[in-house]
């Protein structure tokens, strides 16, 4: 961003006063649309809004969903290990009626009309994995 921004200046500079109008509105129009490309890529971070084109959001979605399977990933792991036979196998059992359940409900939002079903779907997806992977995180501190 900052060598735009510096090309942008450069130029300004080339063109003189009467160009420097030009300049500074094509530099206000940089400012203002950079920030919003950068945060719409940058998915690393989970507290991060997923702005940006239709496209942006479910790529960001999509990547939080990752972070927070991972996470319940470990945590069923780690509650099969601390529970007895009959537990883990009724664990097992639910964990799997549980991924079923979450992709044929979110398929369901995915279904809906115009793009932002994809993003409903998205969020869905998101939203019932980060649930069910705290649910998870809590397994024996109750």
């Amino acid at each position: 961003m900052a060598s735009i921004l510096s090309e942008a200046i450069m130029r300004c500079e080339f063109v003189g006063l009467a160009g420097l109008r030009n300049g500074l509105s094509l530099l206000g129009v940089l400012v203002a649309v950079l920030p919003a490309t950068v945060r719409a890529g940058d998915q690393g971070d989970p507290e991060q809004t997923c702005d940006g084109s239709t496209f942006q959001m479910v790529e960001c979605l999509k990547a939080k969903t990752a972070q927070w399977d991972k996470r319940m990933t470990i945590a069923y792991q780690q509650a099969m290990t601390n529970a007895g036979q009959q537990q883990r196998d009724q664990l097992r059992a639910a964990q799997r009626l549980w991924i079923q359940y979450r992709d044929a409900n979110c398929l369901y939002y995915g279904m809906g009309e115009g793009t932002i079903a994809r993003i409903d779907a998205g969020e869905c997806m998101r939203n019932m994995t980060e649930t069910r992977a705290r649910e998870l995180e809590g397994l024996g501190h109750q």
